[in-house]
């Protein structure tokens, strides 16, 4: 499970390390920490690791909100007829559902139906999609 304030920009490498494929998004990722509205901030190598591509940050990053709402996100693939990819997310709260549902990724458009809750939880399944596209293809 990702974080839900993490703003995925670009894998990070590392793509032959079988462990790099267990995490939420598919493959370790950069970004940006969107918890603070209007203060965004690139998180350190420490908490990339730790806290952003994993989730469940609150309580240890300073920045995660105290406010009641998610602490991770997961998504999965359902099915894959090549055209497009059944998924379902889950934002969690506390190791418990949050919010979920399916959505649908048409491929050749980049389409997603129906729209995720936020514009964070879209960007977060666009990066988990764009590693299980490079996982699928094999490359490296």
């Amino acid at each position: 499970m990702s974080c839900p304030y993490f703003d995925p920009v670009q894998p990070r490498g590392g793509f032959d390390n079988p462990r790099f494929a267990m995490l939420p998004l598919g493959d370790c990722w950069s970004g940006i920490c969107r918890a603070l509205a209007g203060q965004p901030s690139q998180p350190d190598e420490a908490f990339l690791q730790s806290c952003c591509n994993l989730g469940y940050a609150r309580g240890t990053c300073a920045r995660f909100p105290d406010r009641h709402g998610p602490d991770a996100v997961r998504f999965t693939v359902l099915g894959d007829d090549g055209a497009s990819l059944r998924l379902y997310y889950v934002l969690e709260c506390g190791h418990r559902p949050f919010a979920h549902g399916p959505l649908e990724y048409f491929l050749a458009t980049g389409q997603l139906t129906p729209t995720p809750l936020s514009e964070l939880t879209e960007r977060q399944l666009r990066a988990y999609v764009r590693s299980y596209i490079r996982r699928k293809s094999g490359a490296l």
